[in-house]
């Protein structure tokens, strides 16, 4: 029997497992990191091992019993006769003996010291970042502070409030118009109940009906947005709409999609496309193309296109914009439209009020259907034609229409009177003297 000692065992094992790291079902990562800990592990019991003597000692009843001896390099006081007792047992954690009162070797002192140095960085970093949070939270507060004023109902004219029932009536039957235009039909009926707000069935009716085809919608059930679309044909031809022909062609591409065993369906309703023939050609020959690939796979041909979800959306929007425009709403509704409309104005409105306050000009802004300056709302809110005035530069109104003189030029009924001299009026554009009675009021 072969007895080996501490260092030709490790040989031995470094020899026989160092063949096998290459293949072992590793990553590259782990394989380095193996091969890594193999070397450590030969060098540290092939030439380390000065110092450090183990003496082992099995037995028959599987009881382990060491004496260790481990000189630290560099300590004055070494770490010596560290023994476990014979009665250890392998499978429980060994005995270990405090050591209080024992000085710190400089090994160990440098361990500590490094490891406080690193506590005492990462507390200043934390410090320093919680100093920069509380810095920004704190100049959110100032600028909510310094943007946000409390007197906002300053902005207006204290005579719009002056009727203040009849405005509070008109505002809630816009929320209410709002809430049925959105679907939340159950919110507009708490609030017509707790408002006292009497609103007429007739008024109900339109949206009840847009509400339900737009959940029909939603689910991909094309029925009872088809029904309408053909019990309003000629008003939605009369508007140059397409709703009805989009209506039909998705059902078309529903049929498409169930493949080969719809395609005699497929055929038959393509008989609905008979009258928008003239108008949508080409749509109708994409439609009838994609029949050759339906047995191939409609997904993989050159009309995949087709079966985008996005007409879904496509459909819905052209629903509501179309069933708006019959039942005269708008697609978007005048609470939301006024909304962001004064989100818009809000800030050049307190702007204006803080210099007419720091000014003094207190008859500067009192007409309360008219603002101080005009302001600019973008394309999004041009719903009508409206006329400034050239001379007076103000926008014309029901009390100030504009009027067309026989020269051709416009001006409003304000700038008329002013400069009408000796019952002859002289326009200002033109040396044309004429008679102001000849001006016409135009209408936009």
């Amino acid at each position: 029997m072969i007895h080996l000692t501490g260092p030709c065992r490790a040989f031995f094992s470094f020899v026989f497992i160092f063949p096998f790291v290459p293949i072992l079902p590793l990553s590259s990562q782990q394989e380095t990191i193996l091969m890594c800990l193999v070397y450590i592990f030969f060098l540290f019991f092939v030439f380390l091992r000065q110092g450090l003597t183990l003496l082992l000692r099995l037995e028959c009843s599987g009881i382990i019993m060491a004496d260790c001896s481990l000189d630290l390099p560099g300590s004055n006081n070494p770490l010596s006769h560290l023994s476990l007792l014979s009665s250890w047992d392998h499978r429980h954690v060994p005995p270990c003996p405090a050591l209080q009162g024992t000085p710190l070797s400089a090994t160990l002192s440098l361990v500590m010291s490094q490891c406080c140095r690193k506590i005492k960085d990462t507390v200043q970093k934390l410090a320093s970042d919680h100093k920069d949070i509380h810095s920004s939270v704190s100049r959110v507060g100032k600028a909510i502070d310094r943007n946000f004023d409390s007197e906002i109902c300053g902005v207006v004219s204290d005579a719009v409030w002056d009727a203040r029932e009849q405005q509070q009536q008109i505002l809630q039957m816009a929320i209410v118009e709002h809430l049925y235009q959105q679907g939340m039909l159950s919110v507009a009926e708490e609030l017509c109940q707790e408002s006292t707000l009497n609103v007429d069935l007739d008024f109900k009716q339109p949206f009840l009906e847009l509400n339900r085809i737009l959940e029909a919608l939603h689910e991909q059930d094309l029925g009872p947005a088809l029904e309408w679309a053909v019990s309003h044909r000629q008003r939605l031809l009369e508007l140059n709409s397409s709703l009805e022909f989009k209506l039909h062609r998705l059902h078309f591409i529903r049929l498409l999609a169930g493949g080969p065993e719809k395609q005699l369906e497929a055929l038959s309703y393509a008989r609905h496309f008979q009258p928008f023939a003239r108008l949508h050609q080409r749509e109708i020959q994409v439609m009838m193309g994609s029949l050759v690939y339906l047995r191939l796979g409609l997904e993989k041909s050159p009309y995949c296109h087709l079966l985008d979800n996005s007409h879904w959306a496509e459909i819905c929007e052209t629903f509501t914009r179309d069933a708006c425009s019959l039942l005269g709403l708008s697609v978007e509704s005048p609470l939301s439209v006024s909304f962001a409309s004064g989100c818009v104005a809000l800030p050049v409105l307190m702007n204006i009020k803080a210099v007419i306050e720091q000014r003094q000009c207190t008859g500067v802004w009192s007409h309360k259907d008219e603002l101080p300056i005009e302001i600019e709302l973008g394309m999004k809110c041009w719903y009508h034609s409206v006329f400034a005035c050239p001379i007076l530069r103000q926008q014309t109104s029901d009390s100030n229409p504009p009027i067309k003189l026989i020269c051709g030029h416009v001006i409003s009924r304000d700038a008329l009177n002013k400069l009408i001299n000796g019952g002859k009026l002289k326009c200002p554009y033109c040396p044309m003297e004429q008679n102001p009675a000849d001006g016409k009021r135009i209408i936009f």
